[in-house]
């Protein structure tokens, strides 16, 4: 990712660009560049091309990030790991020496950990389906982070701080809370709850952890968008019509707000969960190609409609 010609592709893309629409394209177009790991049949290059994309994507991101704010791309340093080299690239700027937090290092770490896998959700199982058909795996991995953009999937804690930032101020919590418990209203709780888990989400717990030592770390206590989370979080633990419910603040709450006291804008936080991700997309990827007897995906599809319908002539049709 060093060389000028990689680092020319982004001047393709406008300036407002969403970094995701960037992800996609500058990921989709790694086939171009590295067409040897384009041999899905070669288990040598699939081994090399996975390297390549879990190695590249945290580079990408940050360029991403850099480009879609006006700033000089930095390029990654080898002696350092792989989530404090990450934080260098995004903030990292050619008039200072960059120091990394260590809290704000183990905080991206854990971060990445948490959201690298997470059974057949609809990214993965999209890598899988495009994989099927023998696409390179370039192009799968970058149509799992086309599935990942949409706001059902990965843009859960964005909308979860949205969430926070539309109560605004601690006192607006009562009024919030009454509106989730009313039945007629159609105010959502973000943030809690999940799909799989009906009791506290695991991934939770740690994220939990890790989001008050960044709050502390970075001063941040004081926010009152973080004030309110923390109110809010309070509130769902111990009220019992949270608690009956098993709404309990899960991984995407945590997060948003975790990636927003280390400096990451909301436009960016799906493109960290890509970044995580792609180490469970190629894991998948790999072992559905090592599979002998995978077939190409064909999701089943029901018939549901009329069993009979009686022939009209054509001439009698309306």
């Amino acid at each position: 990712m060093l060389h000028a010609q990689f680092d020319r592709f982004f001047e393709g893309f406008r300036r407002d660009a969403h970094p995701m629409a960037i992800m996609v394209g500058t990921v989709g177009a790694l086939a171009a560049f590295y067409h040897d790991s384009t041999d899905i049949n070669d288990a040598k290059q699939r081994t090399i091309a996975s390297h390549r994309l879990i190695a590249k994507m945290p580079t990408i991101a940050a360029r991403a990030f850099k480009y879609s704010i006006g700033q000089p791309f930095v390029s990654p340093r080898n002696e350092l790991d792989y989530a404090s080299n990450f934080l260098r690239m995004c903030f990292a700027v050619p008039a200072e020496e960059y120091k990394v937090n260590p809290v704000l290092a183990r905080a991206m770490d854990v971060f990445f950990i948490l959201h690298a896998d997470h059974e057949q959700n609809a990214s993965t199982s999209t890598v899988r389906l495009a994989g099927s058909s023998g696409a390179n795996p370039f192009a799968c991995i970058s149509s799992g982070i086309a599935c990942l953009w949409g706001p059902a999937h990965g843009g859960a804690n964005e909308a979860a701080l949205n969430m926070l930032e539309e109560i605004g101020h601690v006192d607006n919590i009562p009024e919030f809370i009454r509106r989730v418990k009313d039945p007629n209203d159609d105010i959502r709780l973000m943030g809690f709850g999940h799909r799989v888990y009906k009791n506290y989400d695991p991934r939770a717990k740690a994220m939990q952890k890790l989001c008050h030592a960044v709050l502390k770390e970075v001063g941040a206590e004081d926010n009152p968008i973080l004030k309110v989370a923390m109110e809010l979080e309070k509130i769902a633990l111990n009220d019992e019509y949270f608690v009956s419910r098993k709404l309990y603040p899960n991984i995407d709450f945590y997060s948003g707000i975790t990636l927003r006291a280390m400096g990451f804008p909301t436009s960016m936080f799906t493109v960290l969960f890509a970044v995580a991700r792609t180490v469970g997309w190629i894991a998948q990827w790999t072992e559905m190609m090592e599979d002998e007897s995978q077939k190409i995906g064909r999701p089943r599809q029901v018939y549901t409609g009329a069993p009979k319908r009686d022939y009209v002539e054509r001439a009698k049709r309306g």
